[in-house]
Formats: C-alpha cells, sequence, structure tokens
C-alpha cells in the first residue's frame, strides 16, 4: 500500500488510489484533487440569506414575509411580523433563525420566510 496517499475525506477509506491528477476512493466512489484536502469543517462559517438575499448575522431584526401556522398550535404569525435580536444557529432541518417572537414566545424560523429590516 502506498503510504503517501490520503484517506477518503468522505468515507475515511484507506483503499484509496491515483488515477491521473487525480485521487479515488474505490469504496465510495468519491473523486478529489490531493491540493483539496480540505475537510468540511474547515470550509469557515456558513453565510445565511433572508428571502430577498440579504446577509443576516446576530442581533438584525427581520420581519415575516409570509403567514406561519405554527405547528401544533391554531397561533399563526402574521406577514408583517417584527422579530427583533435574531440568533443564528444550526437548528432542526433548515431552520436557521432562533428568535422570541412576541406573543408567541421562543421559536426557529428558515431564513426563507424573513427580511432584514
Amino acid at each position: 500500500m502506498n503510504e503517501t496517499v490520503p484517506p477518503c475525506p468522505e468515507c475515511s477509506s484507506e483503499y484509496t488510489y491515483e488515477m491521473g491528477s487525480l485521487l479515488v476512493c474505490p469504496e465510495c466512489a468519491h473523486e478529489w484533487e490531493p491540493a483539496s484536502d480540505v475537510s468540511v469543517e474547515d470550509t469557515g462559517p456558513a453565510v445565511i440569506k433572508d428571502a430577498v438575499g440579504n446577509v443576516l448575522a446576530d442581533g438584525d431584526t427581520v420581519t415575516v414575509v409570509k403567514d406561519l401556522k405554527i405547528k401544533g398550535s391554531s397561533t399563526v404569525i402574521k406577514v408583517g411580523t417584527k422579530v427583533r435580536n435574531i440568533r443564528l444557529v444550526d437548528g432542526v432541518g433548515d431552520h436557521d433563525i432562533d428568535c422570541k417572537v412576541d406573543g408567541v414566545g421562543p421559536m426557529q424560523l428558515k431564513s426563507s420566510v424573513v427580511k432584514k429590516i
């Protein structure tokens, strides 16, 4: 086994081999360039954008752009509701905003249903 060939970054298989200028994993079929040995964790923080493409940051104030039914309740968050002091998180599914909505309480929202003020 060639000791200079790194393991696969996708499945950690040690059976990788060189094919031309690429490295190939026979177990998961992942192909990559040897110079791109950057793992997913090293890519930096993700940029989260609102419904119209504005970049969001912690502490921003946003408004809701469509009516939101709250699961397990008859309450609805109406269009135009202001949400202050948001916090960006890696939430459940694609919910990436942690906030407190007046009259409703703490919850997580998707960035695709808010617009930065």
